[in-house]
C-alpha cells in the first residue's frame, strides 16, 4: 500500500465513526491539520501518532490489522531529517545564488542527480549553508529530506559506515527494519530502488571521501544531493558528475552582519568600531565568529572593546576562541582536519605555517619543509584537497590566518626545527636571487657566504624572463621574511639578501620598495659592524633618495660612505666611488661626479676587471656631457661599447648609447641622436627595462620635439608615460603633462 491507500482507510474509518476531523482530532490529541494530511496521501503517521487515531476510532483488531500495515508499508512516506535552519544566517548571496543554479526545478527537469560538494575549511560554514540552502527549496521536493553526518572528520577518527546511514534512511523511507538488507551494497541497492521514482534532497555532511558517498547517492533524477566535505571530492564530479562550490570566509559585511544577529544591532552600532576588529580578528571565519557571538552574548554588559582587547592580548587567538562545546572549539575543529593527514603531510603543514608571506610558492614551501619538488607538490595537493590551503590567482598557495596559527602552536607543540626551516627558507631566498640577478644584471654579485642549507630547492633561471618571474614571485615572501624573522642568528640574511633585490628594483624603477628593503639592511649592517655591508646598502639608499628627490637624506648615506671607504677593500671602494659620483650627479653636482667616478675608473683598471671600468668609462663620459665636454665624452663613451659587447652586458651598453645619444643632441645632430636613442631603446627592451625605456624615449620625444616632428614626441611621451604607469612610478603624470603640452601642428 501507498500513502493514499492509507488515506483512504482513515476517512472511512473516521466516516463510519461519524465523526468530524476536529472530533477526531480533540478524541486523539492529533492536530486536524495532520489528520487533513494523511486522509489526502500528504504524509504517514509514526508509530505513536496511529496508536492514537486507532484508539480514538474504537478499531477492531482486523481493522488494527489493516491500518498498522498500511501505515508500516511505508513506500512512501515523507521523511523530515534536516536540522533547524540557522536563524542567525546571514549573507552568502554569491554562493545561494551559486547553488540555485544546480537546484532542479519543481516541475521536474528530467536531469541526472545534481550532487553540490560544498568545499570549504574547517569552520567556514559548510554544514551551515548546506542547511540553509535545503530549507529554502525543501518545497521543490515533496518526497521529503534525508540527512545525515557522516563524521568525517570528527574527534573519534572514525567516519561513519555507508552501511551504517543507508539503514538510518531506509528507515526514514518506510522499510520495515527485518526487510532491511545486511550488506552496504545491498542496502545502497535497495536505497537506489526506493528513491528512483522520489523528489527527494539528501544532505550528506561532512563527508571524507568519495567512497564514502558514492552509496548513498539516490537514483532519482529529480533528487538533490548536497555533499559538505572538507575535501574537494573531486572523484565526484570526474564520475557522477558533481558541481562544486568552494565557500570562503565571509567578506566583512558579511561578518559584521553576522556579529549583529547575534549580539543585536545596536550593540554593534553602538561600537562601530570595535565590532569591525572583532571580525577581522577572527579572520572573518563564521565558526570563529559564532564562538565570539556566542560569548558575547552570554554577557550583555561586556563593551565589544574589552572582548577586542581579550583577543589582542592572548598569546595565541585560538586561545581566546574557546568554547565548552567541543564542536564550537575553533582548535578542535581545525584539528580534526589536521589529524586526518599524513604523517608526512602533517609536518608539511607544520612547517608551512612558518611561512612568512600572504601566500607560498611551491619552491619555497618544499625549501621549508626540507623536501624535494615531487613529495612537495604532493602534500601540497592532499593540503588543497582538505582545504587546509587554497590558491591564488597566481597559482601560488594561502593558508587561513587561523590556520596558519594553529599550524605555529603545533610547531611549537611538536618541537620541530624553527630555526632550521626558517634558515632554508632564507637560503632559498638568497640563493635563487642571486642566481637570477646575474642572469638580469651582468654585473658581479655578491656570492652567497656558504653553501644553501640541505633541502633548499634551487630553481633554473635561464633567462631574464624567468628571473623577473621568480623575482616577481617571492618578493612578498621576502618582503614579509626581512620584517619579521627576529631570531638574531638571522641577522646576516637581512644584510645580504636585500643586496640580492637591488637589480630586480632599479630595473621596474621600484625606488620606494629598494629604499624600505634597504633601510632593514642598513639596520643590520650597522648592528654587525660590518663596513663593506654598511656601504653596500647605504650605497643602495643613497641611489633610490636620490632618484626619488630625497636629496638631504641621501646626502647622509654619502657621508656614512665615505666614513667607511678607508676600512674596505679596494674592489669596493671602487664601486663606492661609482655610487657616490652617481649620487652627486643626480645633485647637479657634476664636477664632484665626474671626480669619483674618474677615481673609481683608475681603480677598476688597477684591478684588472674590463667589465666594471667598460661601465665606468660610460659614467665618466655622462658626467663629461653634462658639463659641456661633449666630444669628450663621446670618445669616452666609444671606448667603452666593445668591451660592453664583449662581456655581454646589454644594460650598460643601452645607457652607454642613451649617452652618446644625448651628447649628440646637445651637439645639435638630432638625427644621429635619435639613432643612438633607438638602439639603447631596442637594448633596453631586450633586457626588460621598463624604467630606462622610458627615460629614453623621454630623450627621444625631446629631439623630436626639437626638429618638429610634435605628434611623434607626443606619442614617444605617452608611450614613456604608459610604461611607468605599468610599474607604478609617480613619474608617469610628468610625462603624460608632458605630452598634453606638446602644441598641435599647424
Amino acid at each position: 500500500m501507498d500513502r493514499t491507500a492509507f488515506g483512504r482507510l482513515l476517512r472511512e474509518a473516521r466516516q463510519r465513526a461519524l465523526l468530524t476531523l476536529e472530533s477526531l482530532a480533540e478524541a486523539s490529541g492529533v492536530s486536524v491539520r495532520a489528520i487533513s494530511d494523511m486522509e489526502r496521501g500528504q504524509s504517514l503517521p509514526r508509530r505513536a501518532t496511529l496508536s492514537e487515531l486507532m484508539d480514538a476510532l474504537g478499531l477492531a483488531e482486523d481493522e488494527r490489522r489493516r491500518f498498522v500495515e498500511a501505515s508500516t508499508q511505508r513506500t512512501r512516506q515523507v521523511p523530515r531529517q534536516l536540522p533547524p535552519d540557522l536563524a542567525a544566517f546571514r549573507g552568502r548571496e554569491q554562493a545561494l545564488a551559486a547553488v540555485e543554479e544546480l537546484t532542479p526545478g519543481a516541475a521536474g527537469t528530467g536531469r541526472h542527480v545534481v550532487i553540490s560538494a560544498i568545499g570549504g575549511m574547517a569552520g567556514v560554514g559548510k554544514t551551515t549553508l548546506a542547511v540553509h540552502w535545503a530549507h529554502q527549496v525543501a518545497d521543490r521536493f515533496p518526497d521529503g529530506q534525508l540527512y545525515v553526518n557522516l563524521r568525517g572528520f570528527d574527534d573519534s577518527g572514525l567516519p561513519l559506515d555507508p552501511g551504517e546511514a543507508l539503514g538510518g534512511f531506509l528507515d526514514a523511507l518506510g522499510v520495515p527494519s527485518g526487510d532491511v538488507p545486511r550488506g552496504t551494497a545491498e542496502r545502497s541497492a535497495l536505497f537506489q530502488e526506493r528513491t528512483a521514482s522520489r523528489r527527494l534532497i539528501v544532505v550528506l555532511d561532512n563527508a571524507r571521501n568519495e567512497e564514502q558517498v558514492r552509496p548513498l547517492l539516490p537514483a532519482s533524477a529529480e533528487c538533490l544531493t548536497i555533499v559538505t566535505s572538507r575535501s574537494r571530492l573531486s572523484g565526484l564530479a570526474v564520475a557522477e558528475g558533481a558541481s562544486t562550490v568552494d565557500l570562503d570566509v565571509w567578506s566583512r559585511q558579511e561578518a559584521l552582519a553576522a556579529l549583529e544577529a547575534r549580539i543585536g544591532e545596536e550593540r554593534c552600532r553602538t561600537e562601530a568600531a570595535a565590532a569591525a576588529d572583532l571580525v577581522e580578528l577572527c579572520a572573518y571565519l563564521p565558526l570563529a565568529i559564532a564562538i565570539v557571538g556566542a560569548q558575547l552574548r552570554a554577557d550583555p554588559h561586556v563593551p565589544l572593546h574589552v572582548g577586542v582587547r581579550e583577543l589582542r592580548e592572548s598569546r595565541s587567538r585560538l586561545d581566546a576562541l574557546s568554547a565548552d562545546d567541543r564542536h564550537g572549539d575553533v582548535r578542535a575543529v581545525l584539528s580534526w582536519s589536521y589529524r586526518a593527514l599524513a604523517p608526512e603531510t602533517a609536518r608539511f603543514f607544520r612547517y608551512l605555517s612558518l611561512h612568512p608571506g600572504p601566500s607560498v610558492s611551491a619552491e619555497a614551501a618544499a625549501s621549508l619543509a626540507g623536501v624535494a619538488m615531487a613529495p612537495a607538490r604532493r602534500h601540497l595537493r592532499e593540503l588543497t584537497s582538505a582545504n587546509l590551503l587554497s590558491r591564488d590567482a597566481e597559482g601560488r598557495y594561502v593558508l587561513h590566518d587561523l590556520l596558519r596559527v594553529y599550524g605555529a602552536e603545533l610547531v611549537e607543540r611538536e618541537k620541530d626545527d624553527r630555526f632550521g626551516a626558517e634558515t632554508r627558507l632564507l637560503d632559498y631566498l638568497q640563493h635563487n636571487a642571486n642566481a637570477a640577478t646575474g642572469v638580469l644584471d651582468r654585473r658581479p654579485g655578491l656570492e652567497p657566504t656558504a653553501p644553501p642549507a640541505e633541502g633548499v630547492v634551487r630553481v633554473a633561471v635561464c633567462s631574464r624572463e624567468e628571473a623577473l618571474e621568480w623575482f616577481g614571485q617571492e618578493e612578498p615572501t621576502v618582503a614579509a621574511a626581512l620584517r619579521s624573522m627576529e631570531d638574531p642568528r638571522l641577522l646576516r640574511y637581512r644584510v645580504d639578501l636585500t643586496h640580492d633585490w637591488v637589480s630586480y628594483y632599479s630595473v621596474l624603477g621600484r625606488w620606494a620598495d629598494e629604499i624600505s628593503a634597504k633601510r632593514i639592511g642598513l639596520e643590520a649592517a650597522l648592528v654587525l659592524d660590518d663596513p663593506a655591508a654598511v656601504v653596500r646598502n647605504s650605497s643602495s639608499l643613497a641611489r633610490a633618495l636620490a632618484e626619488t628627490g630625497q636629496v638631504e637624506e641621501a646626502e647622509e648615506h654619502v657621508a656614512l660612505m665615505l666614513a667607511q671607504l678607508n676600512r674596505l677593500p679596494p674592489a669596493l671602494q671602487a664601486a663606492t666611488e661609482r655610487t657616490i659620483g652617481w649620487v652627486r650627479g643626480r645633485q647637479g653636482r657634476h664636477t664632484e661626479a665626474l671626480e669619483h667616478a674618474r677615481r673609481a675608473l683608475a681603480l677598476f683598471r688597477t684591478l684588472g676587471d674590463r667589465g666594471s671600468a667598460a661601465r665606468e668609462l660610460n659614467a665618466v663620459g655622462w658626467y663629461l656631457t653634462l658639463l659641456g665636454e661633449h666630444r669628450q665624452a663621446i670618445d669616452m663613451c666609444e671606448q667603452a661599447l666593445p668591451i660592453l659587447r664583449e662581456t655581454g652586458n646589454r644594460r650598460s651598453e643601452a645607457a652607454t648609447w642613451d649617452s652618446i645619444g644625448y651628447a649628440r643632441h646637445r651637439l645639435g645632430d638630432l638625427d644621429a641622436a635619435i639613432a643612438d636613442y633607438r638602439r639603447s631603446l631596442q637594448l633596453y627592451e631586450e633586457v626588460l627595462d621598463a624604467y630606462n625605456q622610458a627615460d629614453v624615449l623621454d630623450h627621444i620625444a625631446s629631439a623630436q620635439q626639437e626638429r618638429g616632428d610634435a605628434e611623434q614626441a607626443r606619442a614617444s611621451w605617452l608611450r614613456a608615460a604608459e610604461l611607468l604607469s605599468g610599474i607604478d612610478n609617480p613619474r608617469a603624470a610628468e610625462l603624460r603633462a608632458r605630452a598634453e603640452g606638446v602644441a598641435a601642428p599647424h
